[in-house]
Order: structure tokens, then sequence, then C-alpha cells
């Protein structure tokens, strides 16, 4: 029956990180690769997703109540004007929020600029949608972005750019320098932005984020994707949402509608008492993070990756196998799972072949999340160092 599949799901494959994932349930394996927390949600939040369910918040929901708050958080952090009512579409997550802004946005043919390493789900999204993704590469080591490279991307069917910062999978954040490249870009050839921005609150060493559609007439052509799901570690909850000019918004809006009618009803009436975390809360979760990083990334300085870039922000450390490792970045994940008990993910499935990034990386890099507890983090530690030989290193490299 493969026949009578579509060109574009024939070419699509399991997601590596899911797979992985799945190996560690089964292995029984510390999972490090995929980005959701093994530690509770805050227990406030957790009490507001009950109750409303005892509530009866259990029907579709086309209300949409927490735009108001969405509203509310944009202008307080980033000073952007949007009107709950025609700026925003509460949808199932950053994911389908994303999707579903392609399938607004995209025509079959035009070509949309991201930057490499990249998120699988963009590429497919992109393609789905009938679009053409067009890499640009990102320069390690400090992942930092080449203005030539950017302006050669753009040609006559550029119709948008996708923008995550903090990034996922080297945990970069975009400099004001690299934000203002960008939107200069994008505003002399009249580009549309898509930025994925779910982890804004979780950025280190006291930065903060920068949105870039508060950059100076960015807003009008930018759309803002992000979630709860980091901020309040419920990945599982699907909460998410678009920002976006009145008439993108309403499409986005009404492509959400068609696919999955509406988000789930309990878990936004939770969302509203998330959003209204005290600025407690967010510091402490950069806190804790911040914590988090500095653990894992000195434990892999230690036992022999070249890890020279701290990630300024995400959940994640992207750290390259040293020049004597004869393993490939999959082999060395595989080896990894047999000899150590814990799944991390090779960092090839980020790279694309039309990306000038490519010659980089091939097998070259590892991502780490540290979005797990302390014990889960400590027991790996104490796994990968049983690995460690005479002279220092993993064996394994």
């Amino acid at each position: 029956m493969e026949e009578k599949l579509s060109s574009v799901a024939k070419t699509l494959k399991p997601s590596p990180i899911q797979q992985l994932s799945f190996l560690a349930q089964r292995c029984n394996a510390i999972n490090l690769a995929e980005g959701f927390p093994d530690f509770p949600a805050p227990p406030h939040i957790k009490e507001a997703a009950v109750s409303a369910i005892n509530s009866d918040f259990n029907q579709y929901r086309h209300v949409q109540g927490i735009c108001e708050n969405v509203a509310v958080k944009m202008k307080e952090m980033y000073g952007l004007d949007v009107n709950p009512l025609t700026d925003i579409v509460i949808c199932c997550g950053q994911s389908e929020a994303f999707a579903a802004t392609m399938f607004a946005i995209i025509d079959e043919g035009d070509e949309v600029i991201l930057f490499d390493p990249s998120y699988e789900t963009y590429d497919t999204c992109i393609r789905l949608a009938g679009g053409v993704p067009v890499y640009v590469g990102l320069d390690p080591p400090l992942w930092t972005l080449d203005s030539d490279k950017l302006e050669k991307s753009f040609t006559v069917k550029t119709k948008a750019l996708v923008l995550n910062s903090p990034h996922n999978p080297t945990g970069k954040v975009f400099t004001m320098d690299e934000l203002e490249i960008i939107a200069g870009a994008c505003k002399r050839r009249d580009v549309l932005v898509v930025t994925d921005e779910v982890y804004e609150h979780i950025i280190f060493d006291k930065e903060r984020h920068v949105s870039l559609a508060s950059l100076p007439e960015m807003q009008s052509r930018t759309i803002i994707t992000s979630s709860l799901s980091k901020t309040f570690s419920v990945t599982g909850w699907r909460i998410g949402w678009a920002i976006a000019p009145p008439c993108i918004a309403s499409a986005i809006r009404n492509i959400h509608i068609k696919i999955t009618d509406s988000a789930p009803a309990p878990f936004q009436e939770a969302a509203l008492t998330a959003l209204r975390s005290p600025p407690d809360y967010f510091n402490s979760l950069r806190s804790d993070y911040e914590s988090k990083r500095d653990y894992i990334f000195n434990l892999l300085q230690k036992v022999g990756f070249k890890v020279q870039f701290k990630p300024q922000g995400s959940v994640f450390v992207f750290a390259e196998l040293p020049g004597s490792c004869s393993l490939s970045d999959i082999e060395f994940v595989e080896e990894l799972i047999k000899q150590a008990g814990v799944v991390a993910v090779p960092g090839s499935g980020f790279f694309h072949t039309n990306s000038s990034s490519a010659e980089y990386v091939s097998g070259q890099y590892i991502r780490f999340a540290f979005c797990k507890s302390q014990d889960t983090l400590a027991a790996a530690a104490l796994k990968i160092s049983g690995l460690v030989d005479e002279t220092g290193n993993l064996k394994l490299f």
C-alpha cells in the first residue's frame, strides 16, 4: 500500500529522539535524550488542573480564556501590544502552533530559511505545507551567524525565516547584533519571521530573552510560537500559542480548529494559574536549570568531550566528540546505551545536507538533555564516569 502514500509521507521517518526514548524505557536506561523533565510539575499548577477537571472544564473550549494572560505577559516582558481577541491562537503545544503557521503562510514552492543545526520538526512542517527548507549554517564552536551566508540564502522565492532562540540543540541565544541582522534582512525583502520561543524563561548567566518581534517594525511581520511545556514542566499538557497580526492569526485559528478543534480544556484553565506565577517562580527556574547545566557541562568536560560552548539557554548541552574517537555519533550513542545505560541523541540528525554547516558535523556531536532531577543527573554521571579509563577519558573514545 506504500504507493497510496503522499510523496512527503514517503520521505518521513520516525523521530530518532522519540525512538531513543522508547529504547531508554525498554532498556531501563537513564534518558538524557528527550527534552522532558522527569521531576514533578509545580504543585499549585497541578492542583489547578485537578480543580478544573472537577469543575467540569472537560468539553471543547473555543473561548481560549488564557489569551488575555498571554497578552499581559507579552506586554510585561517585551513591551508588545497584543490584542487578545484577534492576535492570539491557543494551540495543542508549540508544535501544532508552528505547523498551523506553516499551513497558513506557505504555498507550494515557497522557500523558508532555517538556521542549522535545526530542530527536526521544522523541516517536516515546511515540507508538508509544500515549502522548501533552505539552511544557513551557524559557525561552530560558538554557533555564530555569518551575515554573508544569511544574505546569500534569500531568493525571490523566500517567504519566511524561522528563528529558534534559545536554540535547540546548541543552547545558543542569538545576540542583539544577530537579531538586528536578521530583522534588517527580512524587512528589506518583506519576509515573514516565525519564532520558536519555548525556552524564553530558561536563559542563563543573567542574560535576558529578546523577542525578535520587539525590534522596530518587526511585530507586524513576526509570528511568535511558544508554550507552557518547558517553563512549567508540563510537556504532556499540550498548551501552546501563536501570536501574529490579525489576518495571519485568523488563518492559523481556522487551521487549528479544522485539525484539532481545541486545546485541552482543563489544561487551558490551569494555564491561567501558571501564567500568573510570581517572579520568584521564574527566578528559581533559571537558577535551578543553571546549576543543572553547570553539572552536566562539567561532567562532559571532565570525561573528555570537547565542550567549547557553554549553553546560554534551553535544556541541552551539545557536546563534540574528541578527534580521537573512532566512533560516529550514532555508534557512540549505541555504545553508551550498551555500556553505561545512558541514552543521548546523535547530533547528525540536527544537520542537513544542503546546509553550509554540514561540513563541520558529520558524526561529531551528541546532545544531552539536563532537564532532569538531580538524582537522575547524578546517576548518569556515575554511570558515565564508570567508563573512564586510566588516562581520564571515556573508553568509548
